[in-house]
């Protein structure tokens, strides 16, 4: 069972009714803000997330400051 386009203006019409203009386009609008505030915090949690791992490396110390040279084998057969 398909909506085709008939039932779709039919759903459209009858929410039409049930809210009113002004309703649906105040929804819209707090629907509006609500995704543009998500982005915002994606952004920022993305920016965050780049300045501690800029940290991290900047803290990091080179391989060879922290691997101790293992002893040598010194098994012999």
């Amino acid at each position: 069972m398909n909506i085709g386009p008939v039932q779709i203006l039919i759903i459209a019409l009858v929410i039409l009714i049930l809210f009113g203009r002004g309703r649906i386009s105040e929804m819209m609008g707090d629907f509006g803000k609500g995704v543009k505030s998500f982005r915002k915090g994606l952004s920022e949690e993305d920016e965050a997330g780049k300045a501690e791992a800029a940290k991290i490396v900047h803290d990091a110390k080179p391989a060879s400051e922290t691997v101790e040279s293992a002893p040598a084998d010194k098994t012999s057969n």
